[in-house]
């Protein structure tokens, strides 16, 4: 792939750490509170640029969202394609139990307001060769996949979150599904994790799944290959944002001509760094750290 587009969103992250996740009714005291980057869509691109991959993003923020800008600029992320909007910036609220486990809500803003006549003009020089990394927290996502398709690019569809809308989108359209166990099986209509793979495979033949599995690792598999890829063990702090990390060393390590094997290595050890340090964005370990991290593990 010659360039990833990410048309993903960008979030204003409220952190608060708590024993436990708050139930209903209940009012639960946090130990600690912090503001952070974030959103799938800016963790992604961050990550695809921490890597050393080609990365333009594409989406939209608010005035009270500048900051997330210059941190993803500060990244050398490409943001000719990034609006500026006068309504809100998109937020999450996360809490982060003793364990590192979190919990989190979004509220869309700005990423739920891009229209499909915005989203048209972000693939203007975009072709074939160029790969469009995708989320579920912005509106037109179907604009967006079918612009890609008709430019010949490649579409890779990280399944998060899980909603019902999912399956109004066409699927069919896909070459890679990024889903955790959770999304796998609502996205595959099965409670048995061990079916998710062939079943999407099944229904989308041409599809490539990558399941990633927090400490178990994860899980590739397409029509002709299957490679599972165990996790690196290190002192959990806070697993917000690991996801992300995996997802955008992996497409940077295709993206530098690297094989699938090493490409699910790669992105896992990223991961395994970014769980060490707490926050999303923040917690993205840069290229070097990577390096360094497996060869000091092979060693």
């Amino acid at each position: 792939m010659k360039t990833i587009l990410n048309f993903g969103s960008c979030c204003i992250d409220h952190v608060y750490q708590v024993p436990y996740f708050v139930a209903a009714g209940e009012t639960l005291p946090g130990k600690h509170y912090a503001v952070f980057p974030g959103g799938k869509g800016l963790n992604q691109s961050i990550a695809i640029a921490r890597a050393k991959g080609r990365v333009h993003h594409a989406g939209k923020i608010g005035q009270d969202g500048i900051g997330l800008r210059d941190q993803m600029l500060d990244a050398g992320v490409n943001l000719e394609q990034l609006l500026i909007s006068e309504t809100n910036t998109g937020h999450a609220v996360i809490q982060i139990a003793s364990g590192g486990d979190n919990a989190i809500i979004i509220y869309g803003g700005t990423n739920r307001e891009i229209q499909a006549s915005e989203t048209i003009k972000f693939f203007t020089n975009r072709a074939a060769g160029d790969l469009l990394l995708l989320q579920n927290e912005v509106s037109c996502n179907e604009t967006a996949i079918r612009t890609a398709k008709d430019k010949g690019m490649m579409v890779s569809f990280n399944v998060a979150p899980m909603t019902q809308e999912v399956f109004d989108l066409p699927l069919d359209l896909i070459d890679y599904f990024i889903i955790n166990e959770h999304e796998g099986r609502a996205l595959a209509a099965t409670d048995n994790l061990e079916d998710v793979p062939n079943r999407l495979i099944e229904q989308y033949p041409h599809c490539r799944v990558l399941l990633t599995l927090g400490e178990h690792g994860s899980w590739y598999k397409d029509a002709t290959t299957e490679i599972k890829q165990a996790a690196f063990n290190v002192e959990m702090v806070d697993s917000t944002g690991a996801g992300d990390t995996f997802t955008g060393y992996f497409f940077a390590a295709l993206q530098a001509g690297a094989s699938t094997q090493y490409a699910l290595t790669r992105a896992s050890a990223a991961a395994a760094l970014s769980v060490t340090q707490p926050g999303a964005a923040t917690s993205i370990p840069f290229a070097e750290q990577v390096d360094d991290f497996l060869q000091n593990r092979q060693a």
